[in-house]
């Protein structure tokens, strides 16, 4: 059996632990610059607040309804979750971090427990521990289990666990379960197979000749059947494999027009992605830049531009794939624009083993490493960008809007939470 385990309203779970009172109390938390709903609690919902929604539009309706609203913190958030993963990896040692507020358990070797109170245990335990509530989704297979886990949230939050152990509970859940709401189900097969009469998933399982799903649908589509059957077809990945990309690109806190303040961003966007590069042993041997003004705004001149650069070798140096960066920004930089976004795009990504090297290249390659070994070991104990590259600055005039930011309760000293006795 596999459990599907899912934090509920995972960011504003996260806000309301250091802030009890706004428990039962809608809150929501906003994306960059503060500009759309990413998150909502269920009174968010119910309020009518929908997702993706601009918060300048819905002024009137927050304020009516004393809506708890929040920057994006993704320290916060990001620390929380592998709070609660190292909790899950107690309960078995086969664990998959699906996404910041998923994980799929493998709960095989339990045979001989009881399923449904072992998955309250689980939510309990990190409930306790974290202070973040979850639902728990117990079935043969990944998809059953993530329609096992919406069954749950939807139908059974006086416990938020389900578990599909007879073939009753599974045939109740797939006729439950909306065609567009299967996992792996896009809009587009979505639609398609809605005009088929294909109405919920077990239309799907029982209506459709496995021949047509594999020709229509691809093996995707094979495996999804067969998972429906509960027959596990998903390969399990307990390792997480290196990213083939990685992109850093945002929008500035307000419009820029000096080009060392776009300098300085594009900088820490360069750093942001060679960081992870080493994070996950990789190097970069080509680099995409690009900057691009505010579309929206028509009272102004517009440009967008971009170039990708190829490396000579390739590598995960900060001080390196910062060089690049700037180099490119030089080439596609344009004066008089004001500039609403730039970001930086690393790819052409190996393992730092298996870099063809170069007999003309000049850097000295074991001195950058042990430097930037160095750099990341700093940083990790002392707080992200204590040490950094004289060109990323201190001034940061392209920072993100972030008027409603909760401090950083469990990651910076400086703002741990104090209690009065």
């Amino acid at each position: 059996m596999i459990a599907l385990v899912d934090c509920n309203n995972f960011y504003a779970s996260c806000e309301r632990i250091f802030q009890p009172w706004l428990e039962n109390k809608p809150v929501v938390v906003l994306s960059n610059n503060d500009g759309c709903v990413i998150a909502r609690s269920e009174e968010a919902k119910e309020i009518g607040i929908e997702m993706g929604a601009p918060a300048f539009m819905m002024k009137e309706l927050l304020a009516k309804n004393n809506v708890a609203v929040f920057s994006s913190n993704y320290t916060l958030y990001g620390n929380l979750s592998e709070r609660v993963q190292t909790v899950l990896a107690t309960f078995t040692p086969k664990i998959e971090c699906y996404s910041i507020d998923e994980a799929f358990l493998d709960l095989s070797d339990m045979k001989f427990t009881t399923l449904f109170k072992y998955g309250f245990s689980i939510r309990e335990t990190i409930r306790q521990n974290i202070g973040i509530p979850v639902t728990v989704g117990i079935a043969p297979s990944k998809t059953l289990a993530k329609m096992a886990n919406r069954y749950a949230k939807k139908t059974q939050r006086h416990t938020g666990v389900y578990v599909l152990d007879t073939k009753e509970k599974i045939n109740e859940v797939l006729n439950w379960t909306q065609i567009e709401d299967v996992w792996g189900i896009g809009g587009q097969h979505g639609r398609r197979l809605k005009w088929m009469g294909i109405k919920t998933a077990a239309d799907f399982l029982n209506k459709l000749n496995p021949d047509w799903v594999r020709s229509n649908m691809t093996v995707v589509g094979e495996r999804m059947l067969n998972e429906l059957k509960g027959i596990p077809s998903i390969e399990w990945e307990d390792i997480v494999k290196p990213k083939k990309g990685i992109c850093t690109a945002r929008s500035f806190g307000k419009l820029l027009t000096d080009k060392k303040d776009i300098q300085e961003a594009v900088a820490n966007y360069a750093s942001s992605c060679a960081a992870k590069l080493r994070k996950q042993n990789t190097c970069t041997g080509q680099m995409h830049v690009l900057i691009q003004t505010n579309v929206h705004r028509t009272q102004d001149k517009q440009y967008a531009r971009n170039i990708t650069l190829q490396l000579p070798v390739a590598t995960n140096s900060s001080a390196e794939i910062i060089r690049f960066a700037l180099k490119g920004l030089d080439i596609i930089y344009k004066p008089g624009y004001n500039f609403k976004k730039a970001g930086v795009i690393v790819m052409d990504i190996v393992p730092e083993k298996e870099v063809q090297q170069s007999l003309f290249d000049q850097e000295d390659r074991k001195r950058d490493a042990q430097l930037m070994k160095t750099l990341d070991k700093v940083n990790t104990r002392f707080g992200k960008d204590l040490v950094r590259f004289a060109i990323q600055g201190y001034a940061r005039q392209w920072r993100l809007k972030q008027e409603r930011l909760s401090p950083c309760y469990t990651t910076d000293i400086n703002q741990v939470l104090t209690i009065k006795i």
